[in-house]
């Protein structure tokens, strides 16, 4: 099971869980053609946003395999919010997980992904003591995969024609880290 105490703060960002208030923030991103483009659902509409508000404001503990942790990334700078982290328990029995990341484009290019997933990835080896992380992405995407790349995971899997998303065949890229990998990093 993990808890986490929040919020939780890294240099620049705030992490803590969604709340009514994050409804102008998430849809601001949510509604971007270019945000939903490498994900599963198309861009939503206001009250589609205040319905997935609902689903992440409920979603900031992890007590059982398949529950997420979904936390709001916060600029402490200018109190913005700018995106979401994610992290999955898949398997308890296989100790594996999942992370996800998505930031607002008008604050890409910053390491801001970087810094938020990364402690997402310190939940899952640190909190939930999982052996695996993985992180799956559309072959497309190459910013998210440098991210990963950045956090020190490791290509392991190219997928081709994987998953049909939106009428199109697409490649699935996955990353992965192990928890000895993690505590090597330094």
């Amino acid at each position: 099971m993990l808890r986490p105490t929040y919020p939780i703060e890294t240099e620049r960002l705030t992490l803590r869980p969604f709340g009514e208030d994050d409804l102008d923030g998430l849809y601001a991103y949510q509604s971007l053609p270019e945000v939903a483009r490498f994900l599963y659902w198309e861009p939503r509409d206001l009250e589609e946003s205040r319905s997935f508000l609902k689903q992440k404001m409920s979603a900031s503990t992890v007590e059982k395999e398949g529950d997420w942790l979904v936390l709001a990334v916060v600029w402490r700078e200018t109190g913005a919010l700018i995106g979401e982290v994610n992290l999955q328990w898949r398997s308890r029995e296989h100790r594996q997980g999942e992370i996800g990341f998505i930031l607002n484009p008008a604050y890409h290019g910053r390491g801001f992904a970087t810094e938020a997933a990364e402690v997402v990835l310190r939940l899952g080896f640190e909190g939930l003591d999982l052996h695996r992380v993985v992180g799956r992405l559309d072959g497309r995407n190459n910013a998210s995969a440098r991210v990963l790349k950045r956090l020190g995971m490791r290509r392991e899997a190219h997928l081709r024609e994987n998953e049909l998303v939106k009428g199109e065949w697409t490649d699935e890229i996955v990353y992965a880290m192990l928890q000895d990998e993690w505590r090597a990093r330094g």
